[in-house]
């Protein structure tokens, strides 16, 4: 097996035809509570940022990969690494799989080959993720595959209809 792929989804960098799908997703007004974004992001810039995406993680603090299925070379989603730490060896991990392709395991498949990565490619300690109180399907996945929570943080999120709790998520490598 490939570091970034497996039988049914590859992980791969961020391409000049990932544009529009880069555009639908960071304008998803949905996604912006958990991201803290509050505009929209322009296709110039995010055309700026496909451009920069070859650059490592050492330098920019994160990776964004695009998940595809490998038969059909088809885009389900998106993860990131964020916050990462060189000193302690640490990152934050990020996934947004499409409404239309959700429960069809790419989440978890996607997840597990990014330990893999994390693990013996950056080498990390540990990578956490921070899940809203009432994204029950996030934390019964993150839980499935070995996060452990570890925290609580009140009131973190303020939303349409007032704060939430936000868990904190970490799995040692």
């Amino acid at each position: 097996m490939k570091a970034l792929e497996n039988s049914v989804i590859r992980l791969r960098s961020l391409e000049p035809d990932d544009l529009n799908f880069l555009y639908q997703t960071e304008n998803t007004v949905e996604l912006w509570e958990v991201s803290n974004s509050l505009l929209p992001f322009s296709k110039y810039i995010l055309q700026k940022y496909i451009e920069n995406s070859h650059l490592d993680i050492f330098t920019t603090k994160q990776v964004r990969l695009i998940i595809e299925t490998r038969k059909e070379k088809e885009t389900v989603g998106l993860i990131e690494l964020f916050d990462y730490e060189p000193i302690h060896l640490r990152a934050g991990i990020g996934i947004h799989i499409v409404k239309n392709e959700q429960r069809k395991n790419y989440a978890e498949q996607t997840i597990r080959l990014i330990i893999m990565y994390c693990k013996n490619i950056l080498r990390l300690n540990q990578i956490y993720c921070n899940i809203s109180f009432d994204n029950t399907a996030s934390i019964k996945l993150f839980e499935k595959i070995g996060f452990e929570h570890t925290g609580t943080k009140k009131q973190w999120l303020n939303t349409g209809e007032g704060f939430k709790d936000v868990f904190f998520y970490q799995l040692l490598l």
